[in-house]
């Protein structure tokens, strides 16, 4: 036979040595924005990677250019 498990407690210990739950504080910070920086601040997570993305394709094909300008001997 097998060993039957144990059933867990779900009931919240509250003896004198239960650890005392402390009140959780929510802390909530206004600030005035630009229209684009709050547009910045919402999309941020998404807008970064692709910034940062399309600047190294440009650098990428920037590099290929003039590698191309190089080999073909027009280079100045």
């Amino acid at each position: 036979m097998a060993k039957q498990q144990k059933k867990k407690r779900n009931k919240a210990y509250t003896g004198k040595d239960a650890s005392v739950s402390r009140p959780v504080v929510t802390r909530i910070s206004a600030e005035n924005r630009s229209k684009s920086r709050q547009w910045w601040y919402e999309n941020k997570r998404i807008a970064k990677p692709v910034s940062i993305a399309v600047v190294v394709a440009v650098v990428v094909l920037w590099l290929l250019i003039e590698l191309i300008r190089i080999a073909s001997g027009s280079g100045a």
